[in-house]
């Protein structure tokens, strides 16, 4: 049986489309990785359902951090059949628009299935058109054709538990041929950024002065808590640094971090025992916005 990694990116900020960098570079390489996993050639999944192609085996799950729904247990599903891309500030518009989405309705269907008899309250969303988090991120790892994509929202209470449910619940997913995502940020604080130099220059990677104390301490503590846990202790250890005394520091909103709790579900169970994180690329924007690129497992 092959059961995919699972990914959370720091998609950093819109400029992270339009400039090339580490974390690009490692994007890219994910993405050729799920590619040449579905060149094998014929996957029979769980639900008897076989896949023949590169592009069926790469179907892919993000959570994207812009996009909550309010309820104390809501979650809905994109099943928008012909999503748009809301603009992408700062970056030609040549880098993306042409770029064609690809919902995936059948597996969007999957989810919410999947997700209901788990206990949630989900709903599909039939109105949600595509944001940079997750269009980014697919344009940098499938630059010559979106695979089939499935959106799940965040919930407006930011409650990381909740969160990891969501992708404890979709793990099962990993042992179909889909790949899961998480797209927020390991240390994103828009406030404290410096933006002299992209406003000025436009050089997102302009780094006048060292990042804050804050801002390093706490990229440390997410590093150690993906790289040196696994299986329940990974759950534990990722959704207990929103306690962490520089978090606040880190995260102004806590919607970015959200996706780190997603991913600490869908590659935190006990089968899951053994299998560390590991640190592909970081890219520091901003001064202070450390876009750290972790990957968790690998194709086995």
């Amino acid at each position: 049986m092959v059961i995919s990694p699972v990914h959370f990116f720091s998609h950093g900020s819109t400029m992270m489309l339009g400039e090339d960098s580490e974390s690009a570079d490692y994007w890219k390489q994910c993405g050729d990785e799920a590619l040449a996993h579905g060149i094998k050639g014929i996957v029979m999944m769980v639900r008897k359902y076989i896949l023949k192609t590169a592009t069926d085996l790469t179907l892919t799950f993000t959570k994207g951090a812009h996009w909550a729904c309010v309820g104390q247990n809501k979650v809905e599903v994109s099943m928008n059949p012909n999503p748009g891309k809301s603009p992408v500030a700062l970056v030609h518009p040549s880098k993306y628009l042409n770029y064609k989405l690809v919902p995936d309705l059948e597996s969007g269907k999957k989810c919410i299935d999947i997700l209901a008899k788990d206990g949630f309250d989900v709903i599909g969303n039939e109105n949600f058109n595509w944001i940079h988090d997750t269009y980014l991120i697919l344009i940098r790892m499938f630059p010559k054709k979106c695979p089939p994509t499935t959106i799940i929202s965040l919930n407006a209470r930011f409650e990381p538990h909740f969160h990891m449910r969501i992708g404890a619940a979709l793990r099962q997913l990993r042992e179909q041929g889909y790949l899961l995502i998480g797209t927020g940020g390991a240390v994103h604080n828009l406030y404290r950024n410096v933006w002299q130099p992209m406003i000025k220059y436009s050089d997102n990677f302009a780094q006048e002065s060292p990042p804050g104390d804050w801002a390093m301490e706490f990229r440390q503590a997410v590093d150690d808590a993906i790289s040196g846990n696994s299986g329940p202790e990974l759950r534990r250890a990722v959704t207990r640094l929103m306690k962490h005394p520089r978090y606040r520091d880190a995260h102004a909103t806590d919607d970015h971090f959200m996706a780190a709790a997603f991913i600490a579900g869908a590659a935190g169970s006990e089968d899951d025992n053994g299998k560390y994180g590991n640190l592909g690329a970081e890219t520091w924007e901003l001064t202070n916005m450390c876009n750290s690129q972790f990957t968790i497992g690998a194709y086995a």
